[in-house]
């Protein structure tokens, strides 16, 4: 199935698994996992797990004697994480929202929510309810970025200025939650330990388009009338010509209970 601009639009399961493959994907998240330090045997939640991305690397660190819970509410999601951990008996797939978490009070020991929060009705009330499934001491790892901070190369300027004001105003519920989650994670109770912000830069057209959405979002922002049809399309044309660049800032937080 293809847009109008010809972008064809993905399975969303294949998208997230194959965002976080790429280099800036991988690199944040494995700085992420190093930070929230699980010990074997520890409880370990993934709140909005999506398609299981990460369900077996938190299950290598938890051990055989540990718990790790997946949490996600769209139940096609849930079977890509049932089949991604088939044979993992550690872990456990629960539907779910992240505003009423499926998991008992105090239970979890480590837990972490990534590119999530951008998503939620209320992020205030997410992190209250891992808070809720925290036990003292426990550490939280969150992970979301910042789309006022998106930089697209084009020579024309304003067509990227305005795609990047679509993103931030129509296209993501929460999109400057990245700057927010220190705040946030504090207002919720926890002890912020370690804030870091990293730059993923996109070289290639093609992976960018697959993981920032460029032609997916210009469509809609075409459809919706914020950017004239041949504006949007000449824009998007003109990124697949000559050297490509763009970049956004990602916010990771790691807090204790």
């Amino acid at each position: 199935m293809s847009s109008t601009l010809g972008v064809p639009v993905p399975d969303q399961a294949a998208y997230m698994l194959r965002a976080a493959a790429g280099d800036a994907g991988r690199a944040y998240k494995q700085q992420l996992l190093d930070l929230l330090d699980i010990q074997p045997g520890q409880t370990v939640l993934d709140a909005g797990c999506g398609p299981g991305t990460d369900l077996p690397a938190l299950a290598r660190r938890a051990g055989t004697h540990g718990t790790v819970i997946g949490v996600d509410r769209d139940p096609a999601m849930l079977v890509h994480a049932r089949e991604r951990t088939h044979g993992l008996d550690q872990v456990q797939i629960r539907e779910g929202d992240i505003h009423a978490l499926p998991v008992e009070p105090g239970t979890v020991d480590r837990a972490k929510t990534d590119r999530v929060l951008m998503h939620v009705a209320e992020p205030a009330d997410a992190l209250a309810q891992l808070h809720r499934a925290t036990r003292p001491g426990a550490r939280v790892g969150l992970a979301e970025p910042d789309w006022d901070t998106l930089i697209v190369d084009a020579e024309d300027l304003e067509t990227s200025r305005a795609f990047t004001r679509y993103t931030t105003a129509e296209a993501v519920r929460n999109a400057t939650i990245g700057r927010s989650l220190a705040r946030l994670a504090e207002q919720a109770g926890f002890r912020t330990e370690a804030v870091l912000a990293t730059t993923p830069v996109f070289r290639d057209f093609q992976d960018a388009d697959h993981t920032l959405g460029l032609g997916r979002t210009m469509q809609r922002a075409v459809d919706e009338g914020h950017i004239d049809r041949d504006r949007g399309r000449r824009w998007f044309s003109s990124l697949s010509d000559g050297p490509f660049y763009a970049s956004f800032t990602l916010v990771s937080v790691v807090c204790v209970r």
